[in-house]
């Protein structure tokens, strides 16, 4: 998430965090954004902490920044994604019917809702895609 505009830049969606699963989200961000001088703020996650994701954090110009443990404060925006994301995607009179298949089309519309619809007051009622367009 690029905190400049809130836009979701990559996501992924797995049962599982390995480091291949974290590497090619990451390769995904840097296709579609400049990463040079870039900051990515994670967790201290074995998969972030790995020396193939900070290798291939440091060939793209992304400089790696984790908080302490146990600090959820430097989380809190991709905090409230999470809470959102699933307040209004899964309700949970729905979550029993759910298929991987629903899931994944879940996550899918709502980046797209999220990125290209969703209006934010702190982009001054723009969403995310079409303030960082107004802005270049």
């Amino acid at each position: 998430m690029d905190l400049y505009n809130n836009e979701v830049i990559a996501y992924q969606i797995s049962d599982t965090q390995y480091v291949d699963f974290v590497l090619e989200t990451l390769r995904k961000a840097c296709n579609v954004r400049e990463t040079h001088e870039v900051i990515l703020h994670s967790d201290q996650g074995a998969q972030y902490t790995s020396y193939a994701f900070q290798a291939s954090a440091k060939e793209n110009g992304i400089t790696t920044s984790m908080s302490r443990k146990g600090n959820c404060f430097d989380h809190a925006v991709i905090e409230s994604f999470h809470s959102s994301i699933k307040s209004e995607e899964f309700a949970a009179p729905l979550r029993a019917t759910l298929t991987t298949t629903i899931v994944i089309e879940n996550v899918a519309n709502h980046m797209y809702y999220y990125n290209y619809i969703r209006p934010f007051s702190k982009l001054n009622c723009h969403s995310p895609v079409e303030y960082r367009t107004m802005a270049a």
